[in-house]
């Protein structure tokens, strides 16, 4: 995945990001970061509404 990809794929998930922020930092470390948002983003319970 590009380091485009990566960024769009945080800011989709964490929507205060910023990708002129994001795009700082070297691959690796968004990509860390991205499957740390994944693993958050699976994992919350979400809300449904009845």
């Amino acid at each position: 995945m590009s380091k485009r990809e990566i960024i769009d794929f945080i800011c989709q998930i964490n929507r205060s990001a910023k990708p002129e922020f994001l795009a700082h930092f070297p691959l690796s470390e968004l990509s860390k970061y991205l499957d740390n948002l994944m693993e958050i983003d699976v994992s919350e319970p979400q809300l449904v509404e009845c």
